[in-house]
């Protein structure tokens, strides 16, 4: 038998057959990359017409609360006091802490929501992955509002993209949830590019995480680490894209039978048989939400 390396040919076939077959889309996946493709063209093209461009705002306000949150977490898990976290209506934010470590908690802005989108792209590829990041997200607006609870703007935000979360939820049984989170999932790792590229490479900004950043290091300039992060928010983007086509390898009908048996859509047979666990686990929920609003209060 011929060797490789010290391995048997035939192992390497069967590898690359493997390697190729995980990683060619099938007929429902091709689908979702067409539908991702048709939200970069239209992200890119809404981005820049006048008027038009306010489709987008909400959505960039998202981008921005993912940006914030993850410098908050970063800070959080570095020991720092997150004093509030900012989002205000010019598309911008602010994290304030104290404490913590700044190379660590600078970065994690960019990487952070670089990393979010990926995830959401990644969801983006299967219904029932879907409606658990809806549920992560919803995690995230109430982690969001414990610190930024006095911005009108950022209750305003998470109202409405709740709503559309719970509404898209009964649409063809999911499916909708599932390109919407996807949808999100594309516009925080592009905003992500273009702010990387605006802020730090096609021009300096002095308040920049990627200027707060060269101060502190003291070794290269901005621009250079906009181009380090810039490297990375697109391997995070790759890496969504092709995690959902290994990962999630059912076809739409698969994916619509699982999705009726998990976190079922209200009204349906799955969902009668659920009410009494669905409904207990809320009671808990709203018990141990207002738990921690009164000590916090």
């Amino acid at each position: 038998m011929p060797y490789v390396n010290g391995y048997p040919e035939h192992n390497f076939a069967v590898f690359a057959r493997d390697a190729k077959e995980s990683l060619t889309p099938n007929a429902t996946q091709r689908t979702t990359l067409i539908v991702a493709a048709c939200y970069i063209v239209a992200i890119g093209i809404l981005w820049h017409v006048p008027y038009v461009s306010v489709i987008l705002y909400p959505f960039k306000l998202l981008t921005v609360g993912f940006h914030e949150m993850s410098h908050a977490i970063a800070g959080v898990l570095t020991c720092a006091h997150i004093h509030s976290v900012e989002l205000d209506p010019d598309e911008g934010g602010a994290t304030r802490m104290s404490g913590g470590i700044p190379w660590i908690t600078l970065p994690a802005g960019y990487l952070g929501s670089s990393l979010i989108g990926a995830a959401l792209i990644v969801c983006g590829f299967d219904t029932n992955a879907a409606k658990i990041a809806s549920l992560a997200m919803a995690a995230f607006f109430l982690f969001t509002l414990w610190w930024a609870r006095k911005s009108w703007i950022t209750w305003l935000l998470i109202l409405g993209m709740s709503g559309l979360i719970v509404l898209f939820w009964f649409v063809a049984g999911g499916v909708a949830l599932r390109y919407f989170v996807l949808f999100i999932g594309v516009m925080s790792d592009m905003y992500v590019l273009w702010d990387v590229i605006d802020d730090t490479i096609s021009r300096k900004v002095n308040g920049s995480d990627a200027s707060a950043f060269a101060e502190i290091c003291g070794c290269c300039p901005s621009q250079v680490w906009g181009v380090i992060w810039l490297i990375q928010a697109f391997a995070f983007f790759a890496a969504g894209i092709i995690i959902g086509i290994v990962a999630f390898k059912q076809s739409a009908e698969q994916q619509k039978e699982d999705a009726s048996h998990f976190l079922p859509v209200p009204g349906s047979n799955a969902a009668m048989q659920l009410i009494p666990t669905t409904l207990s686990s809320m009671h808990f929920c709203l018990a141990a939400t207002g738990a921690v609003l009164l000590c916090h209060w």
